[in-house]
């Protein structure tokens, strides 16, 4: 094409074209934001800690862990996928947050007992924080675990790298992180908290005590999250996947507009049932007849061999009436105005109506044009819709990407219809395939999919939390921010009208680990102040001080990483940017405001002491 820019203006599109383009912008995301990240996070570290070795740390750790993970994919032949693309960023957020949590511990204990040596503080942490993670990575393995059940080959590799990427960035973490420490002996500043973290933890603490204006807050979100869920969608268009100041857009709107249509739908029709047993028993009879003959007509065989059969006598499609059906089923396919170009049998007779001049096509005609056809122009015309036996026709569409309002599951499901109501077809009949159906197949089973297992997957975490805890009650409490940050970012996708693709139909599992994580580490501090004070709200204040300020620098660091993919060119990785940040910001939320709100209110080891 380059050849050819300064003779004519050129478009490229078509399937490949964009399965191309997708994982060509996919690369470049990953080197351009990447990057972009990378140094992001760098200058927060450095903000937020204000020490080298607490900047380099975190980063061979992620850089440690993806190294692991990628040689072990490339072991084990696991290809990554427009889907797994971004399983790196998902596993830097795992593996900084537990690094950002054992470095405040660490500093804590440092600025509490300036005394102990670097082995005794490494010994604490990791002591203090070492089951609190480890839960913490197994409900996020149980998050991304739904995505195994989905049936879709690229979503179940994801899920299975995630929970395989979750086991060696926790491995890695506990290793690297007390070695490296030993090594570089990062100390305590005089103060571990920075002016932004504080002014946040204080307002957080303010908002503990407006009960009734928070709960009204809460209350209301929820309610929008629900009617935003109600309304989640996964219709969604190719063309919408791209920018349309890029190549692959406007190809895409030339060739709808000027040649039919991108997207391929193939409509298969069989013949009756009821014809196809006649047809059979009529053929066994005459078997049986040519059986009882004698060898009189023996010299004839050769002849009869080679002889064209009577397709227009033994075929339901080809023939006069059934040709008239086929040309009712083009004429109403083509007026549906997401369809472009139908191409059908009745496409390749309509070539000899001029020849015909106003005579109809009779049954003698038929016959005629199949005996004087070549095997060439029979190739072009007759075999991509006619199958040999002449019981089974293709019609092939074309469909609009750039149709306002598109809905793939409609247009299916009015196809079916139409075909069974108006043109008198059994539902048996009707065969509809190709890349759209395809395509809309997966993601309705996705969906389905993920929203069923949702409930299972809340439900083995609250399991887990019982185990942990040893308290139904605190589980209950506990799971109640999860499932709201899990809501709210679906409920946004709802009410924006943002369609769940199999990138963002991830965001559930990542929000769901990501805020599951927050709890689990503000729940745990709780019981051991709980433990030694046995006071409820000063209990609350200390998890807040400390294990928040861990979840603040987690969500800060990690939310403007991904708001820098708000830049790309893929569509979807926008929106995967965005909507992780605002996983993020809400898991923050939920476990800065509601949680120690509802273990205020229900004091869940008040009598406890332990």
């Amino acid at each position: 094409m380059a050849e050819h820019d300064s003779a004519a203006t050129l478009f490229l599109g078509g399937l490949p074209m964009i399965v191309a383009d997708s994982v060509d912008y996919i690369n470049a995301d990953v080197v351009v934001f990447g990057s972009a990240a990378l140094l992001v996070i760098i200058l927060i570290l450095t903000i937020a800690f204000r020490q080298l070795g607490w900047v380099l740390m975190p980063l061979v750790n992620c850089a440690a862990t993806g190294f692991i993970i990628v040689c072990l994919l490339g072991l084990l032949n696991w290809p990554i996928s427009v889907v797994s693309s971004n399983f790196l960023s998902l596993l830097l957020i795992i593996t900084l947050s537990l690094n950002i949590h054992l470095i405040v511990r660490y500093r804590e204990l440092a600025k509490l007992h300036p005394g102990l040596d670097q082995r005794a503080l490494l010994s604490d942490t990791v002591r203090s924080k070492f089951i609190p993670c480890v839960y913490t990575a197994l409900t996020t393995i149980v998050a991304f675990a739904s995505l195994i059940v989905s049936g879709i080959r690229p979503v179940i590799d994801f899920g299975w790298i995630m929970c395989l990427g979750i086991l060696v960035a926790l491995i890695t973490t506990f290793t690297l992180f007390p070695a490296l420490s030993m090594l570089m002996k990062p100390r305590a500043v005089a103060s571990n908290r920075d002016p932004i973290s504080k002014v946040i933890l204080a307002g957080a603490q303010g908002l503990h005590k407006k009960g009734v204006l928070v709960a009204l807050f809460f209350t209301t979100v929820s309610a929008i999250a629900a009617y935003g869920i109600a309304h989640l969608t996964v219709e969604n268009r190719f063309i919408d996947y791209f920018k349309p100041e890029t190549e692959i857009y406007q190809g895409m709107v030339q060739i709808d507009e000027k040649l039919g249509g991108t997207t391929p739908l193939d409509i298969i029709l069989d013949a009756p049932a009821s014809f196809l047993d006649k047809a059979a028993s009529v053929t066994e009879q005459v078997d049986e007849s040519v059986d009882e003959e004698d060898d009189f007509f023996d010299e004839f065989d050769d002849f009869e061999e080679d002889a064209e059969p009577n397709l227009v006598a033994s075929s339901y499609w080809y023939n006069e009436q059934g040709l008239r059906k086929i040309q009712a089923i083009h004429q109403s396919l083509d007026a549906i105005p997401a369809t472009g170009k139908v191409m059908s049998l009745a496409t390749s007779m309509s070539v000899f109506d001029g020849l015909k001049g106003a005579k109809p096509t009779d049954n003698i005609d038929l016959a005629f044009r199949m005996t004087v056809l070549s095997d060439t122009l029979k190739s072009t015309l007759i075999t991509p819709y006619l199958s040999e036996d002449g019981n089974q026709v293709h019609i092939n569409i074309r469909v609009f990407e750039t149709f306002k309002g598109l809905d793939r599951n409609q247009l299916i499901s009015d196809i079916r219809t139409m075909l069974v109501e108006e043109h008198g077809l059994e539902d048996e009949q009707v065969n509809i395939s190709g890349m759209l159906v395809l395509y809309n197949n997966m993601l309705n089973s996705l969906f389905s999919s993920q929203i069923a297992t949702l409930g299972t997957v809340f439900i083995v975490i609250f399991l887990m939390f019982i185990v942990l805890f040893r308290s139904i009650k605190l589980a209950l409490i506990t799971i109640v921010p999860n499932v709201f940050s899990a809501a709210v970012v679906l409920g946004i996708m709802g009410v924006f009208s943002i369609p769940l693709d199999l990138m963002t139909i991830t965001i559930a599992a990542i929000s769901v680990g990501i805020a599951v994580d927050n709890s689990i580490h503000f729940i745990h501090r709780y019981t051991d102040e709980m433990a030694k004070k046995a006071d409820n709200l000063a209990a609350i204040d200390s998890a807040t001080n400390n294990v928040g300020q861990a979840m603040f620098y987690t969500t800060i660091v990690i939310t403007a990483g991904f708001l820098i993919m708000v830049f790309s060119n893929f569509v979807p990785t926008m929106y995967f940017g965005v909507l992780t940040g605002i996983a993020m910001v809400t898991a923050l939320i939920a476990n800065l405001v509601m949680l120690p709100m509802l273990v205020a209110k229900f004091q869940p080891l008040k009598n406890s002491g332990s």
